[in-house]
């Protein structure tokens, strides 16, 4: 979870940091006293929530949330103020919170508990999953998984490619082999290549990341850490890595991607 937070008050922007380090702990809590500055850091780096003072020299904190929401419109933005006259147009924002001054933990907490777009952690994921470039998994300490059979590599990047929608044995039959016709032999092979794959991912404690039913299977995108995913969330780090390039190698992944 990143954090971002500003005020151009050296003590309010002291304090401000302490609450949010302690009411998360864990964060990456980044704190600024110009408003360029965080705006560079959440274009080039991403950012899930910014606590923002309205009253400050320059711009304000509501035409900076602006400017944020155009970055990433499921950015999380907490008000910080001591007056409450704002109150309306932090709403218009559809903003996540509002904190009056002084900043406690207790009211970050409360406000970090109940955002408006709540953040998924990623560090508890079982796979991390590159798109961009050549389509590839890791475990969470980064080592390549590896796959016994090509092929089931392949059913794993199309099922990441539907985003957690269940696709039925014909659906990825028609993706992977195109025009060879669905019969006895093409049924017997995709279901070697979806066993195998099922064994791949439980050699390494990750047969979670396969959600399967009656002739159909999809991918659990809550356990994933996935640099598509974090790009359809509007992440300002998968943007920044995105060169025009997703799952090269497989062919049905090749136009996905015109219309960004």
């Amino acid at each position: 979870m990143r954090i971002l937070c500003i005020d151009d008050e050296p003590l309010m922007r002291k304090m401000v940091e302490l609450a949010v380090k302690e009411a998360k702990p864990d964060a990456d809590v980044q704190v600024f006293e110009r408003q360029a500055d965080l705006l560079k850091s959440a274009e080039d780096d991403g950012c899930d929530i910014a606590l923002l003072d309205i009253h400050m020299r320059g711009m304000n904190g509501v035409d900076l949330a602006r400017m944020l929401k155009g970055i990433n419109p499921k950015m999380n933005i907490i008000f910080v103020t001591g007056f409450s006259e704002y109150k309306g147009d932090a709403m218009d924002l559809k903003a996540s919170g509002y904190i009056m001054k002084p900043v406690t933990k207790e009211k970050v907490a409360a406000e970090l508990e109940d955002l408006r777009f709540p953040i998924v952690p990623k560090k508890d994921a079982l796979l991390r999953v590159q798109c961009f470039g050549n389509f590839d998994v890791f475990t969470p300490d980064g080592e390549h998984v590896h796959f016994e059979r090509s092929r089931s590599k392949e059913v794993f990047a199309y099922l990441v490619h539907r985003h957690g929608s269940s696709c039925t044995t014909r659906e990825i039959c028609a993706a992977l082999f195109e025009d060879a016709p669905y019969d006895k032999k093409q049924q017997n092979l995709i279901q070697t290549t979806i066993t195998s794959l099922i064994s791949s991912l439980k050699k390494i404690g990750a047969e979670a990341a396969i959600t399967r039913s009656y002739n159909a299977l999809a991918v659990n995108v809550d356990v994933l850490d996935c640099d598509y995913y974090r790009f359809a969330e509007l992440d300002a780090g998968a943007v920044n890595a995105y060169q025009n390039e997703y799952m090269s190698q497989y062919y049905w992944a090749e136009f996905f991607f015109d219309d960004y």
